[in-house]
C-alpha cells in the first residue's frame, strides 16, 4: 500500500488481511528453528494485522510487534488467538527505520522493508544483523530493480548482485525470485519484482 494511504485505507486493509495465513518466509524460518529445538524472542517488524506475529506467539515465541500505524496494533491487540493462547505480544507504533528493538533470535518483516526509504535503509539493515543474537534469522522481502515503484526514495529497491551483497555476513536458506503481475491490496494493477528470503546468522558471528 502506498505511503499516502489514509489511516483509514489502513485500518480496512489490517482488518482485510490480517486473517491470511502467515508468510512462507516466516513459516519455513520457524520451521528451521523447530528441527533446532529452539524458541525464542522475535521482533515482527511492520507487523501490520498480526498474521505472523500471531503465528510466532502460537508456538511459544516471545514476540515485539513493531508498526506504524496504531491502527495495526489495535487490530493485533483485538485478535482473537491471544486469549485463547493466554499470551500478548510486546507491541510498538513506530516506523522500524526510528525504532529500538532488544538482541532477538528472529527478525521477522514481511513485505515491510522494501518501504523502508533508500537512504535509511543502510542502517536499518545494519541494525536487523547487530540485534541477531548468533544463530538467529532473518525472514522477510525485499524488493527487486523491476518492480513498478522503483524510483520512489521513499521505497527501497536491490538488484540481484545488491541483494547478495546484502546477505554476505548470512547464511542463505532461502532466497527466491519472483516477478509477476497482480494487483496491490488497494485494487491497483501492478508489477511485483520481490526477493524472498531466510537467511540465518553465522553461529560464531
Amino acid at each position: 500500500m502506498a505511503r499516502s494511504s489514509t489511516a483509514e485505507d489502513w485500518r480496512d486493509y489490517y482488518q482485510r488481511t490480517g486473517h491470511r495465513p502467515p508468510r512462507e518466509t516466516l513459516l519455513d524460518a520457524l520451521s528451521r528453528f523447530d528441527d533446532e529445538g529452539a524458541i525464542g524472542q522475535a521482533v515482527d517488524l511492520g507487523c501490520g494485522g498480526g498474521r505472523d506475529s500471531v503465528e510466532m506467539l502460537r508456538r511459544g515465541w516471545s514476540v515485539l510487534a513493531i508498526d506504524a500505524q496504531a491502527s495495526a496494533i489495535e487490530t493485533l491487540l483485538a485478535r482473537t488467538e491471544l486469549a485463547e493462547f493466554g499470551v500478548t505480544p510486546e507491541t510498538l507504533v513506530s516506523r522500524f527505520e526510528a525504532a529500538n528493538w532488544p538482541k532477538v533470535n528472529l527478525v521477522n518483516s514481511s513485505f515491510a522493508l522494501p518501504l523502508c526509504p533508500v537512504a535509511e535503509f543502510p542502517a536499518l539493515w545494519a541494525r536487523i544483523h547487530q540485534s541477531l543474537a548468533p544463530g538467529g534469522r532473518f525472514s522477510g522481502q525485499l524488493y527487486g530493480e523491476r518492480d513498478q515503484w522503483t524510483g520512489d526514495p521513499t521505497n527501497s529497491h536491490f538488484t540481484r548482485a545488491e541483494v547478495d551483497e546484502l546477505l554476505q555476513n548470512y547464511d542463505v536458506e532461502m532466497l527466491r525470485e519472483e516477478e509477476t503481475d497482480s494487483r496491490t491490496p488497494r485494487g491497483r494493477p501492478k508489477h511485483w519484482h520481490i526477493f524472498h528470503i531466510v537467511a540465518r546468522k553465522p553461529a560464531t558471528a
